[in-house]
């Protein structure tokens, strides 16, 4: 897995916000970026959350990264603030109250014995059929989720029973990833 310095971290952070506001046509000071690091240049999955006064507002990514890190970091903020559909788009009203958190995944694998998995280190996908659902390592921590919760919860998301995990021919997979948000780099 990559990591990403306090000052790429920011870069990025910048970013997302700088998209949004451009997407809502928000005058905002953040000014040119420079991308330039070869790190920036990996191509791995990372997730754009939007969080609205604490409440979650909109949360889109790629499990699989296809492009560089700044692209991808683009596309998932407009997805995040406009594209979920659990949410209607953002508005230029809310675009003041929101705060951004980025996911940067490392890459996937197979879980072969759940107790392998760590609730609040690991990320997870759980598919049986055509059902298919991901939590993100944080949120396991965000509840206080021990690792059954966790698994249960994933299972919920994929649209199945609680217990799908433990049923034959339903496949789990872990990941970790490097979270950073506004808050906790003094961006807000």
């Amino acid at each position: 897995m990559i990591e990403l310095n306090r000052e790429q971290q920011a870069a990025l952070i910048r970013l997302a916000r700088k998209t949004i506001a451009e997407a809502l046509k928000v005058e905002t000071d953040i000014g040119d970026l420079d991308f330039k690091d070869e790190i920036y240049g990996n191509k791995c999955g990372a997730f754009v959350t939007l969080h609205l006064k604490g409440k979650l507002r909109g949360c889109i990514g790629n499990i699989i990264g296809t492009r560089a890190i700044p692209e991808t970091i683009k596309e998932m903020s407009l997805s995040s603030a406009f594209k979920d559909p659990r949410f209607s788009p953002l508005t230029k009203e809310e675009y003041k109250d929101i705060d951004i958190e980025i996911s940067i995944l490392s890459p996937i694998e197979t879980v072969k014995n759940v107790s392998d998995i760590v609730a609040g280190r690991d990320g997870l996908i759980i598919t049986r059929g055509f059902n298919s659902g991901l939590l993100l390592p944080q949120v396991a921590a965000e509840y206080g989720w021990d690792r059954n919760t966790f698994l249960e919860h994933t299972c919920y998301k994929a649209g199945l029973p609680a217990d799908s995990w433990k049923r034959e021919g339903t496949k789990i997979e872990k990941f970790s990833a490097q979270v950073f948000g506004e808050k906790e780099l003094g961006l807000i």
